[in-house]
C-alpha cells in the first residue's frame, strides 16, 4: 500500500466513528494547550521578575546599618544606629581598586505641595553617582550638576508625583514646597514602575543630600556626615567578592570594630540575590511545564486505550485484509497513520486553544505577563506527532502479529 492509500485508509476508518475519535483527541488537545499556556505564563513571569531585578544591578552591592540594636531594652539613638558616613564612602571609592560608583543616600517622608496640590512622597538626598548607580534616568529637564550638590534648593520628580502635581505637564522650572523648604523642578525622573515587593519606585522626589541634610532631615538626631545607607558599582562582575571582602575589612578598621566583635554595618551582595530569585522562577516555569507535560502524556495514554479497543472491535477486518495479500507492515502502518492522525489532529487544535488560552490570560490579567515562545509551540506540535507514534505502535504492532486464520474465526 502507498503513503496515500494508508492515509486514506485511516481517514475512512477514524470518520466511521468520528464521535470516539474527538473525544480520543480531547486528551491531547488538553494536554497541549495546558503546555502552552503554563508555559507562556511562566516564561513571561520569568521576563518580567527579570527586568525588574536587572534594576538592582549585577554588579552592585548595597551597605546599611546592621540593624536597630539596644542595651537593657533601651532602644539605642539614631546616631548609634545609622554610623555610616561620608568619609567612609570616600575612603571606599579612594582605598578600594575596583569600585567604579559609590553614593550615600539620606531617606525620609513629606508632603510635597504645589498651587493647591499636594502629594504624600518619599524623599531621597542623594549624591552624584546615586542616578547612574540605580538606573535612573533624567527624561525632562536636566540632572543634578556639581554645583547643585553644595546646598541648592532643587530637585528631581518620579513620575507618580509629577503626575498628581502637574498632570500632563513637565512641571519644569516651577517651585514646590517639600516640607517647610521651596525647591526647583529641574528635572523628571523616567517611570520604573512596581517593584519586586509591590512599591511604587516611581513615588519619590530626590534632592543633593547636602540639602537634604540641612532642609529635610529635622530633628532625627544623625550624626554630622552620617548616611543612611550606601551602594556601589564594580568595575567587573568577577571581583564582587574581591571588593565586598575589602569593603568589610575597611569599614572595620574605620569604625574600630575589635576582633570577634559584631560589625555595626552589613554589606548585601546583589548579584546574589538576583540569581537566587531568578533560580527560583526558572524552577517554578519548569514545574508549570512538567504538570502541563503529564497531561499531554494521558492524553497519549488515552489514544493507546482507543487503539487497543479498535483493534479488537476491527479484528475481522484485519483478518480479512491479511487473508487477501495485506502484509503485516500494511496492517501496521495502517493503525499508526490512524494514532497519528489523532494526535496529529489534536495538536493543532491544542496549540489554537493554547495561543488563544494565553492571549485571554493576558488580557483579562494585565498583572500576570505572557511571553509566547515560537520554540514552545513547535516542540508541542512535535511533542503531540512523538505522543501518537509512541502510543500508537504497541496497538499497531498487536494488530499485525494476528493470525489471519484465527482472525477470521471471530
Amino acid at each position: 500500500m502507498s503513503f496515500i492509500d494508508v492515509l486514506r485508509t485511516a481517514i475512512f476508518a477514524l470518520r466511521g466513528n468520528w464521535m470516539r475519535s474527538a473525544l480520543t483527541s480531547l486528551g491531547v488537545i488538553i494536554g497541549i494547550a495546558a503546555v502552552i499556556v503554563m508555559v507562556s505564563v511562566g516564561q513571561g513571569t520569568q521576563a518580567e521578575i527579570d527586568r525588574q531585578l536587572a534594576g538592582l544591578g549585577a554588579q552592585k552591592l548595597d551597605i546599611g546599618p546592621q540593624g536597630p540594636r539596644g542595651m537593657g531594652g533601651v532602644r539605642m539613638s539614631a546616631s548609634s544606629f545609622f554610623t555610616l558616613n561620608e568619609g567612609d564612602i570616600e575612603a571606599i571609592r579612594e582605598e578600594i581598586p575596583g569600585v567604579q560608583l559609590i553614593s550615600g543616600a539620606l531617606r525620609g517622608g513629606s508632603q510635597v505641595v504645589y498651587a493647591e496640590t499636594n502629594w504624600s512622597t518619599s524623599w531621597q538626598g542623594i549624591q552624584p553617582d546615586f542616578l547612574q548607580i540605580n538606573g535612573w534616568e533624567v527624561v525632562n529637564g536636566t540632572a543634578f550638576e556639581p554645583q547643585h550638590y553644595h546646598g541648592e534648593k532643587v530637585v528631581l520628580l518620579g513620575e507618580t508625583v509629577r503626575r498628581e502635581l502637574f498632570g500632563s505637564g513637565t512641571g519644569i522650572g516651577e517651585t514646590v514646597r517639600i516640607g517647610r523648604t521651596n525647591f526647583t523642578v529641574i528635572g523628571t525622573l523616567g517611570p520604573k514602575g512596581m517593584s519586586g515587593s509591590g512599591r511604587d519606585q516611581d513615588d519619590v522626589v530626590m534632592v543633593p543630600m547636602d540639602t537634604a541634610r540641612r532642609r529635610l532631615l529635622g530633628a532625627m538626631g544623625l550624626p554630622p556626615g552620617a548616611v543612611m545607607d550606601a551602594s556601589l558599582t564594580v568595575t567587573n562582575a568577577d571581583d564582587l567578592g574581591y571588593v565586598q571582602g575589602e569593603v568589610e575589612l575597611l569599614l572595620r578598621q574605620r569604625h574600630k570594630i575589635e576582633p570577634g566583635a559584631a560589625d555595626d554595618f552589613q554589606v548585601r551582595n546583589v548579584s546574589q540575590m538576583v540569581a537566587t530569585r531568578t533560580q527560583t522562577t526558572r524552577q517554578m516555569s519548569w514545574l508549570l511545564g512538567a504538570v502541563a507535560t503529564i497531561s499531554l502524556i494521558v492524553g497519549g495514554i488515552g489514544i493507546m486505550n482507543i487503539m487497543l479497543v479498535s483493534v479488537t472491535e476491527r479484528i475481522k477486518e484485519i483478518g480479512l485484509r491479511l487473508a487477501v495479500g495485506a502484509g503485516p507492515s500494511d496492517v501496521r502502518r495502517q493503525f499508526l497513520a490512524e494514532a497519528m492522525l489523532l494526535s496529529l489532529g489534536g495538536g493543532v487544535l491544542g496549540i489554537l486553544f493554547g495561543v488563544a488560552g494565553a492571549l485571554l490570560v493576558g488580557h483579562f490579567n494585565s498583572e500576570l505577563p505572557i511571553q509566547l515562545n515560537g520554540k514552545v509551540v513547535t516542540l508541542a506540535a512535535a511533542f503531540s506527532v512523538a505522543t501518537g507514534l509512541f502510543f500508537g505502535y504497541y496497538p499497531a504492532r498487536k494488530a499485525s502479529k494476528l493470525d489471519p486464520i484465527e482472525a477470521l474465526r471471530q
